[in-house]
């Protein structure tokens, strides 16, 4: 049983892109791995910009410097 686990940093997806990722997610695991599609479970996590670092720096301090 394949567990996905996808974590991306805020704003959080709305319902339907998180539908849409789902969908398409487990699609790509029948397609390319061969998995049986209710088997494939699919974990989306959104963390705050502050809780995400890119090169020594928080999304969030990222975002500041660049306005």
């Amino acid at each position: 049983m394949p567990f996905i686990n996808i974590k991306t940093a805020a704003p959080e997806p709305t319902k339907e892109q998180k539908e849409q990722i789902i969908k398409e997610t487990t699609e790509m695991m029948v397609r390319i791995l061969g998995k049986q599609k209710e088997r494939v479970m699919v974990f989306i996590e959104t963390y705050g910009q502050d809780s995400v670092g890119v090169g020594g720096k928080s999304i969030e301090e990222i975002k500041k410097e660049n306005k």
